[in-house]
């Protein structure tokens, strides 16, 4: 299966802080190509970006009746951008984030797309505007490389616990603001937004929610983790009891965490991860009253999909 427990690679913050920032601003230059140009989505589903086998991508971007992608290539370490039309344009990655930015503006221009953008970073302390931002400049390959490899096996793994849901669901995404990968379940409940702390958080919380997700370590948790929480928050939620033992929850941050290294020092990271994201909803689902049946139903055996139809012949 790929899921022997040494694949799981340390991802010391620290150690790679300066590559994390300045990767953490490229992608929300071309993150907010999505959120200037694609039709709004409940929960902001419009403007995350998604892993792939090389990094990290928008998906189609509309313009006009034409679409474009951009995808953050971790392994050739350069910046791709496609269009509908044929036409490609390519940026290595590094340097500063000001001439990030300008060249990436330059290289839309030239295939006919003219987008303006928010040139302020979101969601970040003391952010720099695009333009301006010659501090976060620093890229290493090999750390953006070890950084996608462990991205990607979670990914593997949330995507295994989002098809364990009937009810509505996001994709597995990654949010360029916060810089986390998330996904999020909802009851089909509407709930009053919170009006007190920001546009990003209104639009992102007028319906009833589980969610959870992982991030690689910022200025608040210098460690990387993986997280859960619920919206509304339920009486009782800091009691739930969670597996695996080093899970616990965390009343300054609000929510369940689970560090990376004590998953990736179990015997079996990928079912200690598992553990993690089952336990959390399951005990946040039971006291918002949510129904069983959205994660219990029937399987397929392997024998009747042999023929890899849903349509009888």
């Amino acid at each position: 299966m790929g899921d022997a427990a040494g694949e799981w690679l340390a991802l010391p913050y620290e150690e790679w802080r300066d590559t994390r920032d300045t990767l953490h601003m490229y992608a929300q230059v071309i993150g907010k190509l999505r959120l200037a140009l694609s039709p709004f989505e409940p929960g902001w589903a419009n403007v995350a970006l998604y892993v792939t086998a090389r990094g990290l991508a928008t998906s189609p971007v509309p313009f006009g009746l034409r679409t474009f992608d951009a995808e953050l290539d971790l392994h050739d370490h350069v910046l791709v951008l496609r269009g509908s039309d044929g036409r490609t344009e390519r940026r290595p990655l590094g340097g500063a984030v000001a001439d990030f930015y300008a060249d990436v503006m330059a290289a839309l221009r030239r295939m006919g797309i003219d987008v303006a953008i928010s040139e302020t970073p979101s969601e970040v302390p003391d952010p720099i505007p695009f333009p301006e931002d010659r501090v976060h400049a620093t890229y290493d390959g090999s750390q953006a490389e070890r950084f996608h490899h462990v991205l990607s096996m979670i990914d593997v793994v949330m995507k295994e616990h989002r098809a364990r849901f009937r009810g509505r669901t996001s994709p597995v995404h990654f949010f360029w603001g916060s810089f986390d990968l998330a996904l999020t379940r909802y009851s089909g409940r509407l709930v009053q937004p919170d009006t007190g702390d920001g546009v990003i958080r209104h639009f992102g919380s007028d319906a009833e929610l589980i969610c959870a997700g992982w991030w690689p370590g910022d200025h608040r948790l210098a460690s990387p983790a993986f997280f859960a929480y619920a919206y509304p928050a339920p009486e009782g939620i800091q009691d739930v009891a969670l597996q695996p033992r080093e899970a616990g929850w965390s009343s300054t941050a609000g929510e369940f965490l689970y560090l990376y290294d004590d998953a990736r020092s179990s015997a079996d990271p990928r079912r200690a991860l598992h553990e993690f994201l089952t336990s959390s909803y399951e005990g946040m689902a039971k006291r918002m009253a949510w129904s069983r049946e959205l994660t219990e139903f029937a399987e397929p055996t392997p024998s009747s999909t042999a023929h890899g139809s849903r349509r009888s012949t």
